[in-house]
């Protein structure tokens, strides 16, 4: 057995689910996050540049996020908490273009989520707490920075969010605009 499941999620091409092998016993457990041989040989032949970290609380939402220039490519996962994980797929031309997937991730399952170059990327906090990890393929670059609404009705992502409660929103994601030509990227 290898020591990581890729599952293809959904019909978006370039989107997998990640189970890496979990070894226990009663001192705890070993995993391996990442191998550059294990996901060349799934065919995810990419290069990581950059690892990033944020910690927030239950109800936050953050996206949906991109880069202009300077794409990034994200393996992402929940090292504590819960979080709904969305990838909305902005590449011009693309099939499913305008389409969106989302995937729990949690610290209990650890399992990961590979978004690609091309999608629009976004998350909201289901615990009490999560601390969210994140490796890139590109170093972000703060003028490349866009997003695109998290609630636009023509994406319609179903984000788990109970009945009468509303997430907890950056000031510069609830000005993003809604989905158009303008937010997307050529692929």
């Amino acid at each position: 057995m290898g020591k990581f499941e890729f599952k293809k999620c959904g019909d978006i091409e370039g989107l997998y689910e990640i189970q890496p092998t979990v070894s226990g016993d009663a001192r705890g457990y070993f995993m391996e996050n990442y191998n550059y041989k294990d996901f060349k040989e799934a065919g995810l032949n990419m290069v990581f540049v950059q690892d990033n970290e944020s910690y927030s609380t239950k109800g936050v939402l953050r996206g949906l996020h991109f880069q202009k220039n300077h794409t990034q490519g994200k393996l992402v996962r929940a090292i504590s908490g819960e979080v709904f994980d969305v990838a909305v797929d902005i590449r011009k031309g693309s099939k499913t273009f305008g389409k969106w997937y989302g995937v729990t991730l949690s610290a209990e399952k650890k399992n990961m989520f590979y978004v690609p170059e091309g999608f629009a990327h976004g998350y909201y906090v289901l615990s009490e707490t999560a601390h969210f990890l994140y490796k890139c393929t590109d170093f972000y670059d703060p003028s490349s920075e866009a997003g695109i609404l998290w609630n636009d009705e023509r994406i319609g992502v179903k984000w788990p969010i109970p009945d009468g409660e509303t997430p907890v929103i950056a000031e510069k994601d609830s000005r993003y605009p809604a989905f158009s030509e303008e937010t997307t990227l050529d692929f």
